[in-house]
């Protein structure tokens, strides 16, 4: 194939587009270029062709209409070894395009943005870049076109060791392309469903301006790494988005599928704690097992696993801040399948990497400040979309509707174990003090199945429950769970409330001598 003569770079993201067209240039590439683009890379001496002067057509209605033009379009889309085709494109002077570079104005981030204008969201709908987009990647028998920087690299090195792409890279971008574009229109045509919206035509439960929801569920999402399997063997499995944002890998083997459902898990529950004192918890199958807080990780660490010395054996490990050499130490001396931390002193990292299949993963951005939205498969070409539970509860959201007000240690360890309460799978159980879980019951059928396993395994951890806090993620519906856990030793409990029985939950708690306090948010986990 020819070498690529002719590039048009037209883009909004500048990331990288210099050295990009500093490549093209030094292999002979002749760039046409438009409006910001084209002053971008004059500033940095790189010649340019306007587009207009290769057109012969001047931008108009604000730039609106300057890339929509045969010379444009033909140079992308005429088929070279067509005879008919080569001859056409030769009588009316259309010259071949043998390179496109175009990311979309960024509609995305616009409508994002709080207060955004119904006009400012129309003005960054991109026409002409969708356009050359799907011209090119529709011959890309014979034409590359870039829409992410992130392939300029690949691109510029098939260019300098050949002078073109070769067709295998050509089809994987044209691929790229008609993803992207069909986003790109999926969340044009989700925001304006929900603008134009007219009064009381609303769908029972669909979403309306004002939500997050979509109108229509498109999921873009290029894959990160196939997996060995999924949940079990003989599963077949694969990573896909933007996991690599969010999570570096710095040591062990490769990423298993439930190593990555139970670590980011893990780092949900942790971001709760965010820049509170040094936190540790440890979950095993997505539910956590132990929860500490101390001055220093090695103590909270002590803590944590003190909750459940078993269930840690191949658990996943986080902490809120740097993990430190002392409890690096302490950590090793068990088996773990992942340590998630924000980042790793150079002595925990020579400590823990003795171990080969010891994963450890850096935070380098906490996935809560990603879009806040679950989406879950169901079957039957059905999905589930909701928001992410990221409600927090402080004291003053609290309800005492107890004779007795908590004491002040008894606030702290419902506050506490209200944010553990939150990552466990319903129904759920914690009983803990106010830097520590006791004990945990998860996913049971019953409230008080739930209580009955937390206190069993507080027992076998050899821990008292004496003067301890039941968090439950949602209301006590009789008043036995509530009597189970003063019998247990709890003299404080904190739940959503909400039950039609709540007086008589109420009435038991002071039966006891038990402070209570609603907070009038449930945090069922299924």
């Amino acid at each position: 194939m020819s070498k690529i003569q002719r590039a048009l770079l037209s883009v909004s993201d500048k990331t990288g587009l210099v050295a990009f067209a500093q490549t093209l240039a030094q292999t002979g590439v002749e760039i046409i270029s438009t409006g910001g683009t084209a002053k971008a890379l004059r500033e940095q001496g790189i010649s340019v062709v306007d587009l207009s002067a290769y057109t012969g057509f001047p931008e108009m209605l604000d730039g609106r209409v300057k890339t929509l033009h045969p010379k444009v379009h033909g140079g992308l889309l005429f088929i070279r070894s067509n005879p008919s085709h080569c001859a056409t494109a030769a009588e009316h002077g259309i010259q071949p395009i043998d390179l496109v570079v175009v990311n979309l104005y960024p509609f995305e981030q616009t409508v994002a943005k709080p207060g955004v204008t119904l006009h400012d969201a129309i003005e960054n709908i991109d026409i002409g870049g969708p356009s050359m987009l799907r011209s090119a990647a529709k011959n890309h028998e014979s034409v590359t076109v870039i829409v992410d920087p992130s392939d300029y690299a690949e691109v510029a090195s098939q260019i300098q060791a050949a002078g073109n792409t070769t067709l295998e890279l050509r089809r994987e971008l044209a691929a790229k392309v008609f993803a992207r574009t069909g986003s790109y229109d999926a969340a044009i045509a989700d925001y304006l469903a929900r603008a134009f919206q007219r009064p009381g035509t609303e769908r029972s439960g669909a979403s309306s301006a004002s939500s997050p929801l979509p109108v229509e569920l498109t999921v873009k999402a290029s894959q990160v790494q196939s997996l060995r399997y999924g949940e079990n063997p003989h599963q077949r499995a694969a990573l896909y988005g933007d996991f690599n944002r969010f999570f570096r890998q710095l040591h062990g083997k490769e990423l298993s599928y439930n190593n990555i459902l139970d670590l980011t898990a893990a780092a949900h529950l942790i971001g709760e704690f965010g820049n509170d004192r040094p936190t540790l918890a440890i979950l095993k199958h997505t539910n956590p097992c132990g929860v500490g807080q101390g001055p220093s990780l090695r103590e909270a660490w002590e803590k944590a696993f003190a909750t459940d010395k078993q269930a840690p054996f191949g658990g996943i490990i986080a902490v809120n801040r740097p993990l430190d050499a002392p409890c690096a130490e302490a950590i090793a001396e068990i088996f773990s399948e992942v340590i998630v931390a924000p980042d790793f002193s150079e002595e925990a990292l020579a400590i823990l990497q003795k171990k080969k299949n010891l994963r450890l993963l850096k935070v380098l951005r906490h996935p809560s400040s990603a879009d806040c939205l679950d989406v879950r498969s169901v079957g039957a070409d059905s999905f589930l979309l909701q928001e992410r539970d990221l409600k927090s509860v402080t004291a003053a959201d609290l309800k005492v509707v107890t004779k007795r007000s908590p004491t002040e240690t008894e606030l702290q360890a419902m506050l506490f174990g209200w944010r553990v309460v939150k990552h466990v799978k319903s129904n759920a159980i914690v009983y803990a003090g106010s830097d520590r879980t006791l004990g945990i019951g998860a996913g049971q059928m019953s409230r008080v199945d739930s209580s009955r396993i937390a206190v069993w395994k507080a027992g076998e951890a050899g821990l008292s429950l004496k003067g301890s806090v039941v968090c439950s993620d949602a209301f006590f519906p009789f008043p036995d769970g509530l009597i189970a856990a003063a019998e247990a030793g709890a003299t404080a409990a904190i739940q959503p409330g909400g039950s039609v029985r709540d007086a008589e939950v109420i009435a038991a708690a002071d039966a006891h001598n038990v402070a209570m306090a609603f907070t009038g948010v449930r945090h069922f986990r299924h």
